[in-house]
C-alpha cells in the first residue's frame, strides 16, 4: 500500500475500532472510496466482534472466569488493532489477525 492510500484511509480505519456503530460507519463511508487500508482494519474489527460475542457466550453458559479471560484477550487484541491503525500499519493482530483477513476476504 502506498503512503497516500494509508493516509486517505487512516481516519476510517481508526473509526472502525470504536464499537459496532463505528464499524458500520466505516463500512458505509468506505463503500465509495474502497480504500484497502480501511478494509484491512474493518476485517480485523469484524474478527474482534466475533471474539467478543464468543467471550460473552462462554461467560454466560460455560464458565465466568473463562469468559472473562477470553474478554481480556479480546481487549488486548483490540488495543493492538487500534494501535496499528493509528500508527499507519496494515499489520494483522498477533496470532489470529491472518485468520480474520482470510475469513472476511470478500469484504473489499
Amino acid at each position: 500500500m502506498t503512503e497516500q492510500t494509508i493516509n486517505n484511509g487512516r481516519t476510517l480505519a481508526i473509526v472502525s475500532y470504536f464499537t459496532f456503530i463505528g464499524l458500520i460507519i466505516a463500512i458505509i463511508m468506505n463503500l465509495e472510496k474502497r480504500n484497502p487500508f480501511t478494509y484491512f482494519h474493518i476485517r480485523q474489527m469484524l474478527g474482534l466482534i466475533l471474539m467478543l460475542i464468543t467471550s460473552n457466550i462462554v461467560e454466560k453458559y460455560v464458565n465466568s472466569w473463562l469468559g472473562t479471560t477470553f474478554w481480556t484477550i479480546t481487549f488486548v487484541c483490540w488495543l493492538f488493532g487500534i494501535y496499528y491503525a493509528i500508527s499507519k500499519q496494515a499489520k494483522p493482530i498477533p496470532y489470529i489477525g491472518d485468520y480474520f483477513q482470510d475469513w472476511f476476504k470478500n469484504i473489499n
